[in-house]
């Protein structure tokens, strides 16, 4: 890492929390609101969408090949702010997988499939 600056430096690390990520959470999180690692490290990924497209482009493509389900489902979401019709693809790819993950929304916790997730999504837009 040396030689990068320190934005590059905080979006690889940002990516690297996604990489293994095993819960889905846009935002605060059980009854106290905590916003956990993950959710934090998306919305830097996403601060960085504007300033650095290409390089967040290539982060996601890596996270979409090599990231666990829960990161996967990160990146696809990013990406349809970055690129609309690449999301809704990566989305129609995602449909059959059938790895799950934890979901939270507010206090409440369940389980998905990334596949459900993406048939969600793909629904939804």
């Amino acid at each position: 890492m040396f030689g990068m600056s320190r934005w590059e430096r905080d979006l690889r690390a940002a990516v690297d929390e996604l990489m293994t990520a095993d819960t889905l959470a846009f935002g605060g999180v059980g009854f106290a609101g905590e916003v956990m690692p993950v959710t934090e490290a998306y919305h830097r990924v996403e601060a960085a969408l504007d300033d650095h497209p290409e390089e967040v482009r290539r982060q996601l493509d890596h996270l979409l090949a090599e990231g666990s389900p829960a990161g996967r489902a990160y990146a696809a979401t990013l990406l349809e702010r970055l690129d609309p019709s690449a999301a809704q693809a990566t989305w129609t790819s995602l449909r059959d997988d059938s790895t799950e993950f934890t979901t939270f929304v507010g206090c409440v916790m369940g389980r998905s499939t990334l596949g459900d997730y993406a048939t969600q999504r793909l629904a939804a837009a």
